[in-house]
């Protein structure tokens, strides 16, 4: 089994850049910035001092294949071109084969066998560190909606390392098994339910208190799909979708 691989970046492709800006900076905190590429226009949101999201116009030929805004999750990784062979060889597919950012790394796009698609990258100067878990406005946790979680697993397993953690049985909605990268677990996988209409990560974001999480979603254009729910371990999350369609999710410690 490889060294375990976790998620470095998230990114949000959107039809309304300086609209998704305005909301996720009222919602989750962040602020915005250029990244200063010379040849598009893309936004790094940062919690404090440290980076945590990119944001980009959803490109022509995305959007002219039926995609639809998204946050989209880059899994590290030592060799981009032979995760990417990788994930391809155990029958996934490859979006974008690797490419180069100038200054900044190397990438590709892919999906798992059940068609989650996500990022492969590797970047300039060494490999990059995950984030811990609880800190505002960072990543608090990954959820994958798979169409069979357990083939789900043995995938990510064998291309990232990862591990099981607790399983917890959630009565007719199936097991919810949660996964490790090489420490505490980072995430859950669980059968898709039928109001999801293809397999997909899911990213919930931390933020201080769930009731008033929720009231700046909505004050904000955005919509509440599912919570305020408390959820085993004590956390509270919210499902919510931006005003421009993308869905996304919010962790925090009290209501």
């Amino acid at each position: 089994m490889p060294a375990p691989n976790s998620f470095v970046w998230y990114e949000l492709m959107t039809n309304d850049l300086d609209a998704a800006e305005i909301f996720y900076g009222a919602v989750v905190g962040w602020t915005a910035q250029d990244s200063g590429q010379p040849d598009m226009r893309y936004t790094i949101m940062s919690a404090v001092d440290k980076m945590v999201a990119g944001v980009m116009t959803l490109p022509p030929e995305v959007s002219e294949a039926g995609g639809r805004p998204a946050w989209l999750g880059y899994i590290g990784t030592p060799d981009v071109d032979a995760a990417t062979a990788g994930v391809k060889q155990a029958g996934g597919a490859v979006h974008r084969e690797p490419a180069d950012i100038p200054g900044i790394g190397r990438f590709s796009v892919v999906a798992d066998p059940q068609g989650a698609v996500f990022m492969l990258f590797t970047p300039d100067g060494g490999d990059p560190s995950p984030t811990p878990p609880g800190m505002p406005g960072h990543v608090g946790w990954h959820e994958l909606y798979a169409a069979d979680w357990k083939t789900a697993f043995d995938f990510y397993a064998a291309q990232f390392g990862w591990t099981k953690d607790q399983a917890i049985d959630m009565g007719e909605m199936g097991i919810y098994q949660l996964f490790a990268a090489g420490g505490p677990a980072i995430g859950g996988m669980m059968n898709k339910p039928d109001m999801v209409p293809m397999p997909a990560w899911l990213f919930y974001f931390n933020v201080d208190a769930a009731d008033a999480a929720a009231v700046r979603v909505t004050a904000n254009g955005g919509q509440v799909l599912m919570g305020p729910m408390e959820v085993p371990g004590g956390s509270w999350i919210i499902q919510a979708m931006d005003p421009q369609g993308a869905i996304f999710a919010l962790v925090a410690p009290r209501r």
